[in-house]
């Protein structure tokens, strides 16, 4: 870890000490847990405003039609309604995939387990002509 990013996590630790009263840990894996904490709070702070905001789109999209004084659905048919939950979804994803990184894909043992198989093949294919 670079010398100005330990300094901006002990000062970070220093004002969580400060704020919460805790004391703060100079250990590695404390700050590591405490980053990734932060990082899911941020994640699921951004789904909840992409949830309420487009709700509040998709609601506002049935207009009041004044003749008949009942609610408007051919909004909800606009491509307008829905391109904002679209585009603002694909950085959604992008955030999550960053929060939640790539073991999600392939899981936290995955390159293990290919790197033992291709082992096991080699050594089988050597083994088979002695």
């Amino acid at each position: 870890m670079g010398r100005l990013r330990r300094q901006f996590y002990d000062e970070l630790g220093r004002e969580y000490e400060k704020h919460y009263g805790k004391e703060y840990s100079q250990d590695e894996n404390y700050n590591a847990a405490y980053r990734r904490v932060k990082k899911l709070k941020g994640f699921y702070s951004h789904l909840k405003v992409y949830i309420i905001v487009n709700i509040i789109i998709i609601v506002s999209s049935l207009t009041r039609d004044n003749s008949n004084e009942g609610l408007d659905f051919s909004g909800l048919t606009e491509w307008h309604t829905y391109s904002t939950a679209l585009f603002w979804g694909i950085g959604l994803l992008a955030h999550g995939l960053s929060v939640f990184g790539t073991d999600w894909f392939f899981g936290s043992d995955w390159e293990k387990r290919k790197i033992q198989k291709y082992m096991e093949k080699d050594t089988a294919n050597k083994n088979k002509w002695e």
